[in-house]
Formats: C-alpha cells, sequence, structure tokens
C-alpha cells in the first residue's frame, strides 16, 4: 500500500474521542491548519484552512488523552482518504491522518514534558545458551514498555548493539 507521509501544525477543532475497536483502543480528532499573510499596511489577512481527521492507535493513545480543544500542535503521519456515502447517497471522502507522532507547537505554547516509568526495569542474565533472558524480555528479543506493548529493548539488554571493529 502506497502512504504519504505529511506533517501538520495547526490546531484541535474538536474534543479528541476515545473509542476502542476490537481488542485495540483509537483516539480522534480534527487539525486546522490556518495560512494568514502579511498585508502591505500590516495588517493580516486571512487565506486558506485545511481540516484533517486524525486517527491514533497504540502507545499514541496514552498521549493523546491529553489533549483538548484549541491545543496549538503538530501531528506526523501518513496520510490518506476516505470515501463514504452521506446520508442523501452522494459520494464523499475526507483527508485522513494516522497519526505516528503528536507535539506540542513549541512555537505557540510552552511544555512540561513527562514520561511514562517502566513498571520494572529490564535486567539481562545469559542463558547457558549465550541467548539473553529476562522477564521482561520475550523470545524476539522484544521488551515489555509497561503499557502492554513491545519496544525495542535497549542495546546492552537485548544484545543487538553495533559490532566492534579493532
Amino acid at each position: 500500500m502506497f502512504e504519504t507521509p505529511f506533517a501538520i501544525v495547526g490546531n484541535i477543532v474538536t474534543d479528541p474521542v476515545h473509542r476502542r475497536v476490537g481488542d485495540q483502543q483509537v483516539t480522534k480528532f480534527r487539525v486546522a491548519s490556518n495560512s494568514r499573510r502579511r498585508m502591505p499596511d500590516g495588517s493580516w489577512e486571512a487565506g486558506n484552512s485545511l481540516f484533517v481527521n486524525v486517527n491514533c492507535w497504540g502507545r499514541l493513545v496514552t498521549g493523546a488523552s491529553a489533549l483538548v480543544k484549541g491545543d496549538p500542535g503538530v501531528v506526523v503521519g501518513h496520510l490518506y482518504t476516505s470515501e463514504y456515502d452521506d446520508r442523501e447517497g452522494n459520494r464523499r471522502s475526507s483527508i485522513e491522518l494516522r497519526a505516528h507522532a503528536i507535539g506540542p507547537d513549541l512555537a505557540r505554547s510552552t511544555v512540561r514534558v513527562e514520561l511514562p516509568k517502566r513498571t520494572e526495569p529490564a535486567v539481562a542474565e545469559r542463558k547457558p545458551d549465550g541467548n539473553l533472558t529476562d522477564g521482561n524480555l520475550t523470545e524476539d528479543g522484544l521488551a515489555d514498555d509497561g503499557f502492554g506493548e513491545e519496544s525495542e529493548a535497549d542495546d546492552e539488554a537485548s544484545g543487538r548493539g553495533l559490532p566492534l571493529t579493532a
């Protein structure tokens, strides 16, 4: 499938809605990016606006839960169109963005960053066959990050560090 990488800077214009789809959670909201330009007399003239529906899946749902309508932000993800039939039977389409990262627009806000805490530190041991073992590590070398999902373990714990050369 062809995916178009995309970044949008704007304001959140709807309250985020949290839903469960099967065994996964999704957060949806709408972002508006407005352009404007300065006129020769110093005043500002409004330009075009772009409205994009944003879908957040996986670990991004946790961070997106802190968003509220009106927040300035930056959303990065893959852009696609969603086509549907409206109530009158007319074919419609909307622009949607499956978000990979969301952050505040630091040109228009200040923030305090809070990193999620791990439930247990990853402590690795060598098994007799030379492989690493850990209560947090799975067989494929991924660590439980405390959010119910797996993430890449650090190089030391996973044994996947860069090769050393002499």
